[in-house]
């Protein structure tokens, strides 16, 4: 038996594959087969199984296409009420692959309809346990995204005090040496105190793992409640997509419509990828400057600026580059929405000028600073008692309370969304003085 891990960085996301006796069966695969099918390749072996915990709300999965292609199984619990052709697998139900066992376990919390599949040896032996969104490596997935999504809807506290049985009436009967595997790392939006190690086992959850250490009920369900992160405007989206099935990544960077110097119509929502310092240069009049940047969380800050049903054009600096920020808004799904991918466009360009920073540091008062940290971000400590709080997912939406009688200042805690920021704000008030603080912010720390 060979267990691979797949680590996609920008979602902090985790699948695997279990190539056993010549079959592979895949754990919440990624929208990309190609390291998939190399697995297989390595092994000489084909891909039989995609067994799905639940209806990804951050990423879209490739079950759908791996059933087309390779004529794979999909097995997935029939409570999330998909649309395509799949086989139930409830509590206690097994499958074989070659020599090893999938078990499913019931796993509800994170969501209503939510399995995490146990993997036993030919000796029946307990040697992973695949948990998806519902134990993390010092967490558990948050219960509040399926109260206006999916097949079934439950309010988060319900679903609070499932994930709570889960932990304790689940979880925590698996052998102390069961390898946890969960689908999320640190950085992840499904939870919010989730360590940097991408496994761990059964005992080390039960020793370090808050979830584990709160009995009584009731107290876990408030514990659990508090300090959720945001929900970014894709999320809904992508489980009703994942529900459905999607298309093949490939073919979705394939089809989407490319374009080289056309002029963009005026009022359309442009995000323009480059880095923030060729955007300050010159860039089309309200454009949002995303930064397309292999390190960041453009997938994130795309899918949580830009809602799934806006229409939207993408601006880079060059065709690999747009193949590439098309690659990555199709991974959440968002190449639905693109109008086209655009290179050299036309229209009218403006620059931004840059922040006179030993003005500020002197006269900080005679700024409107606008801190676009995220709630819990901020009440950790400000940088600035005078900043007003609007995260940058509300931005768009809140820019109008921002004070432009003085000139505004645009900071986060590293320049990479304050450079997203900056430009919404300049882009919703074209008559304000806007400047972004950038990476100066940490002068300031």
């Amino acid at each position: 038996m060979n267990i691979k891990h797949f680590y996609d960085d920008a979602l902090a996301q985790g699948s695997f594959a279990i190539e056993s006796e010549g079959k592979v069966a895949l754990v919440d695969p990624s929208r990309d087969i190609k390291p998939y099918l190399d697995f297989a390749k390595q092994y000489n072996a084909e891909i039989v199984a995609v067994f799905e915990t639940h209806p990804h709300a951050d990423f879209i999965s490739s079950h759908l296409e791996l059933q087309e292609k390779f004529g794979a199984d999909i097995y997935v619990n029939e409570k999330v009420g998909v649309d395509y052709d799949f086989k139930h697998i409830g509590h206690g139900d097994e499958v074989k692959i070659g020599n090893a066992t999938f078990r499913a376990l019931f796993t509800p919390g994170h969501s209503p309809d939510h399995n995490s599949y146990l993997l036993l040896d030919e000796n029946g032996i307990q040697k992973a346990v695949f948990t998806g969104d519902s134990l993390f490596v010092g967490d558990v997935g948050r219960p509040d995204l399926r109260e206006g999504a999916g097949n079934i809807q439950v309010s988060r506290k319900e679903l609070a005090g499932m994930m709570y049985d889960t932990v304790n009436d689940v979880f925590a009967d698996l052998s102390d040496d069961t390898i946890v595997y969960p689908a999320h790392g640190a950085g992840s939006l499904c939870g919010k105190n989730m360590s940097s190690e991408l496994s761990s086992t059964i005992a080390n959850e039960k020793e370090n793992n808050w979830a584990f250490q709160i009995k009584d009920k009731d107290k876990f369900v408030d514990a659990f409640l508090e300090g959720q992160s945001f929900i970014p405007k894709y999320f809904p989206n992508s489980v009703e997509v994942n529900r459905k099935g999607a298309a093949s990544l490939e073919e979705a960077v394939k089809n989407a419509d490319k374009k080289d110097g056309i002029e963009i119509p005026e009022g359309k929502l442009i995000i323009d990828t480059r880095a923030k310092e060729e955007f300050k240069k010159g860039h089309l009049k309200g454009a949002i400057n995303i930064q397309n940047k292999e390190a960041d969380k453009f997938e994130t800050w795309l899918g949580s600026i830009v809602g799934p049903d806006e229409p939207y054009y993408l601006v880079a600096e060059n065709q690999k580059d747009l193949e590439f920020a098309i690659y990555r808004a199709a991974k959440i799904g968002y190449e639905a929405n693109l109008v086209a991918g655009v290179i050299n466009p036309k229209g009218e360009i403006v620059s931004d000028p840059l922040v006179n920073l030993e003005d500020f540091k002197k006269n900080p008062d005679a700024y409107t600073i606008i801190d676009i940290r995220n709630k819990s971000e901020v009440d950790d400590g400000k940088f600035f008692d005078s900043a007003k709080n609007i995260p940058l997912p509300e931005l768009r939406e809140r820019a109008s309370e921002i004070d432009v009688q003085k000139p505004v200042i645009v900071h986060c805690a590293g320049g990479y969304r304050s450079a997203a920021g900056f430009s919404i704000v300049k882009s919703i008030l074209p008559n304000a003085k806007v400047y972004d603080l950038s990476d100066a912010v940490n002068e300031f720390k």
